[in-house]
This record gives C-alpha cells, sequence and structure tokens, in this order.
C-alpha cells in the first residue's frame, strides 16, 4: 500500500500542465526521432539534454521531457521499418522481417496500428514493473559497501557487450577509453593533476554532457557532412488504406505481446542487456513457439507484436538499476543518468527516500505519457510518414545549433565547445570504426563512482584485496559478471547465425 500511496503523490507532481505540456512535447519530439533512421533514442536524449539545460527545467520536469522522449523514440522506432524496411533504431530491426512484408501486401495502416498496440501494452506493463520491482531492488542496496558498489560498476562493464554485440573487445576498448577519460582532472584525494597536459581548463575534468553531446550529436553531423547528397528516406512513397487494427488480428496477437512483454522487461533489468536483446529474443521466441505454418518473415502480424511489445517493455525494465542502484540499463539510460548527475541527483537507494517526488513524479509521467503515445501514434501516423520525407540536410544544422547553445549555455565557455567538437571527431572515428560509444559514456559516467569505492573498500581493509570479494553480495556480483562476459562469446555464436541468417532479404 505505501508504493500505492508513493505512486498516487506522483501523479499529483505528474498532473501540473507543465509537467503534461512537456510529457506531450517529448512523446511528440520522440516519436520523429525514433521514425528517423539512424537518430535512435539515445542521440535524441542526448539532443535535447542541452535544451532542457538553456531552458532552465528543474530536475522532475526535465527528466519528464527525456523521458517521454526516450519512450516516444521506442514508439517511434517501429515507423520506418514498416513502412521503408529501414529501421529507425536498433531495437526496431525485429520489426521489419514481418512489418515490411505486411506494408508489401498493402496491410501498412494495420501493421503501424497493431505495433502501437503492442508498444503500449509493453511500455504500460514494464512501468508496472518498475513500480513494483524498483523499491524491492533498493532494500537490497541498502545492504551494499564500497566493495560490493564496485563489484556492481564492474557488472555493468561486464555486460556491456551483449548477446547481440557485434565485437566483444571493442566494447571492453570503449570502456576503457571511457575510464581513462573520467581520470582527467585533479585527483580529489591527492591533489595530483592526471591527464591534463598543463592545460588549467582540464583540472575539473571533463564535463560528461560535452562529452555526450560530442560522441553522439555531433558525430551525427559529421556522418553526414561525409555523404550530404544522400536521398531522403522518405523519397519512396506510402500509400496507408487504414489505420486501425481488426478486431481479430488484435486477439490473434495478443499472447504474443504478453510473452514479448515479459521478456522485454527482463531483458531491460539486466545491465547493459537494452532494448536490442529483448526485442530479438521476443521474435525469436515467438518464432519458436508459433510459426508452425512458415508465416514469420512473410508479414505474420505475431512477428511484429512480439518485438514491439519487447523493446518497449525493456525501455521501461531499464530504468530499474537506474533509479534504484544508478547503473543505467541501456545506452539510453546512461545517457539519462548523466542529466541526473549535472542536476546534482544521484540514482541509487538513497534516491527513493530523500527525493521520491523526483521518482515517483516520473513513474506517474510514464503512465500517462504511455497513453498520450498511444493516442499518438494511431491518427497522427499520416504526420509522422511526411516527417520522414523531410530531406537530412535541414534537420542536422538544427541539431547542431540546438548542442552549440546548449552547451555554451551550460558553462559559457569556448574551451567547452572546442573539446564538444574534438568529441564529436572522436565519435566519428569511434562509429566507422564500429566501436560502440556506449562503453564510453558509462566510463565516463560510472569512472569516478567506481574508484572512490575501491579506494574506500582498501582503505577500510587496510589494502588487502580480498575486501572485494569477502561478503555473500559481492560474491554473487562477481559470478554475475564473469556470466555476463562470457555468456555474449558463447550464446552469441549459437544465436548470431541464425539471427543474420533471418534477417537476411
Amino acid at each position: 500500500m505505501d508504493i500505492l500511496a508513493s505512486l498516487g503523490d506522483g501523479f499529483a507532481v505528474a498532473l501540473t500542465w507543465q509537467n503534461l505540456g512537456l510529457a506531450l512535447i517529448g512523446c511528440f519530439l520522440g516519436t520523429i526521432i525514433g521514425a528517423l533512421p539512424g537518430l535512435g533514442p539515445a542521440n535524441g536524449v542526448a539532443i535535447l539534454i542541452p535544451l532542457a539545460f538553456t531552458l532552465g527545467l528543474p530536475a522532475t520536469p526535465a527528466l519528464i521531457l527525456l523521458t517521454s522522449v526516450y519512450f516516444g523514440a521506442m514508439y517511434g522506432g517501429r515507423i520506418s521499418s514498416i513502412l521503408l524496411n529501414i529501421p529507425g533504431d536498433e531495437p526496431a530491426m525485429m520489426t521489419t522481417l514481418d512489418g515490411y512484408p505486411m506494408t508489401q501486401k498493402g496491410q501498412a495502416g494495420e501493421a503501424l496500428a497493431l505495433s502501437g498496440v503492442a508498444s503500449f501494452v509493453g511500455a504500460f506493463f514494464a512501468t508496472w514493473g518498475l513500480v513494483f520491482l524498483a523499491p524491492q531492488l533498493v532494500k537490497v542496496a541498502l545492504l551494499f559497501g564500497p566493495a560490493e558498489y564496485f563489484a556492481l560498476f564492474t557488472l555493468a562493464f561486464a555486460t556491456l557487450g551483449g548477446i547481440a554485440a557485434r565485437n566483444q573487445a571493442k566494447a571492453v576498448i570503449a570502456a576503457a577509453l571511457g575510464l581513462a577519460i573520467a581520470m582527467v582532472g585533479v585527483d580529489h584525494q591527492t591533489g595530483v593533476p592526471r591527464l591534463t597536459f598543463g592545460e588549467i581548463h582540464l583540472y575539473e575534468g571533463i564535463h560528461f554532457l560535452i562529452a555526450i553531446v560530442g560522441l553522439f550529436a555531433i558525430s551525427e553531423v559529421f556522418l553526414f557532412l561525409e555523404h550530404p547528397n544522400g536521398s531522403a528516406p522518405g523519397d519512396a512513397k506510402v500509400k496507408l488504406n487504414r489505420l486501425t487494427a481488426p478486431l481479430s488480428m488484435l486477439k490473434e496477437t495478443r499472447g504474443s505481446m504478453a510473452r514479448g512483454t515479459v521478456i522485454g522487461f527482463l531483458s531491460g533489468v539486466l545491465p547493459g542487456a537494452g532494448a536490442s536483446l529483448g526485442s530479438f529474443v521476443a521474435y525469436t521466441v515467438e518464432k519458436r513457439l508459433k510459426d508452425k505454418e512458415g508465416t514469420f518473415g512473410k508479414g505474420d502480424p505475431r512477428g511484429v507484436a512480439a518485438p514491439e511489445a519487447g523493446n518497449n517493455a525493456a525501455a521501461g525494465g531499464s530504468l530499474v538499476p537506474m533509479l534504484a542502484l544508478g547503473v543505467p540499463g541501456s545506452g539510453t539510460t546512461a545517457v539519462m543518468l548523466a542529466m541526473l548527475m549535472a542536476l546534482n541527483i544521484t540514482p541509487g537507494p538513497l534516491l527513493f527516500t530523500q527525493q521520491p517526488e523526483v521518482v515517483w513524479g516520473l513513474i506517474a509521467a510514464l503512465f500517462i505519457g504511455n497513453v498520450m503515445l498511444l493516442l499518438l501514434n494511431v491518427p497522427m501516423v499520416g504526420l509522422f510518414v511526411r516527417v520522414l520525407q523531410v530531406p537530412t540536410k535541414y534537420l542536422l544544422p538544427a541539431v547542431a545549433m540546438i548542442s552549440f547553445v546548449g552547451i555554451y549555455g551550460l558553462s559559457g565557455s569556448t574551451f567547452d565547445l572546442l573539446v564538444m567538437i574534438i568529441f564529436g571527431v572522436g565519435g566519428y572515428l569511434l562509429r566507422k570504426l564500429d566501436v560502440p560509444l556506449v562503453p564510453v559514456i558509462l566510463g565516463i559516467l560510472l569512472g569516478n563512482e567506481m574508484e572512490k569505492n575501491l579506494r574506500r573498500a582498501l582503505t577500510i581493509s587496510d589494502g588487502d584485496l580480498s575486501i572485494l570479494w569477502g561478503s555473500p553480495i559481492a560474491i554473487t556480483i562477481w559470478t554475475l559478471a564473469i556470466l555476463g562476459f562470457v555468456a555474449p562469446l558463447l550464446v552469441g555464436r549459437l544465436l548470431r547465425p541464425k539471427k543474420d541468417a533471418t534477417v537476411a532479404p
């Protein structure tokens, strides 16, 4: 009952005109960002962080805006997947397998409506999972000491690759790069400058928001400059006959939605797994259970419902470890973690007791945002289809402008703008080399806290390393970390050939 009372207080926070307006704006912008191929939720949230600071939003409204963008992008990713066979982001890749064949059969409207309902089901029930699971996880987290937190941070890095990772070694290199960047600045314990190269502007370290906006938003601009004359993905004309899914189709797919929701939520709760794994496993399980007649991959509605419920449930599940433990469950929540830290809010077990209005206001806003997204995504599909036809050359200059104005408004330093550009160039090179950016961000975000907890643990034990695995909780986390790092190397070899064979045209 205490949880429901807290949720009621959260609705009192969320049901203000300002927060309702921000949720609506975030849902609308997020859907557009998700529909545009290549941007995705992490880029969308990173692009709008400077805007949130420029507007001077307090913590709760800013978080509501960015989380609405996150969920909206998860909804929107299906639009280009179904209509153009171009995934809006990686989690929406599995939706193309049956979504685009439905479009070819003249069922584009039905596919979009069905995917909207599946997205709502996945996100709605995942939010209930967040309501009941996060407070229980907080009770466990209160037992953590510095050794357990160090092991937990290690678990986050160990599971970054995930089963769907293209190259586990590159994820390790990226995480090491992020940890190195986190070391820049004056050591708070010894007062010794580290990796500053005599530059006084670096004595306070590199602000993680500058790194995030550079790595995501500015690198996107550089990628566009490489191919400035590329055609807009929406050049192909799409005809929508109807914008609703027949009741028989909804009845046929309700089991697929339920299974996809459970699988996606569990995938999201695992640190580092994210929505990509949720949608992939949901589709794979559904195909093995229900594809008795070989209809999957040929426009089967169940092949649309399962991955859409899975990736949106994973989005809700990824908020559980971020809010309860301070460890992001996905790349987008890693970006949101940076936003919280910039607002002097520390996610973790104390957040629920010290700033409950932030947590429960956000959760209540998620329920409201999901309803908004369902209402937006059915009647306004035609508008989103037209947005797909806007040339990229008009969109990315706006992205660059928001990034520069936002970062300058944050610090008022031209040096920070130069650092942002440097990170943009670095992000462009890393993306060209197919090195993931999320481990870099996670290293920058968690590096200092990881170092502090290691030093505290060693101080308590007088330098005895055995304290790092001296409790049952620490041993459990270390075991999960080892399994999380090794399992993708083994399981990925079994799953990836089947995945590649399925995705291939």
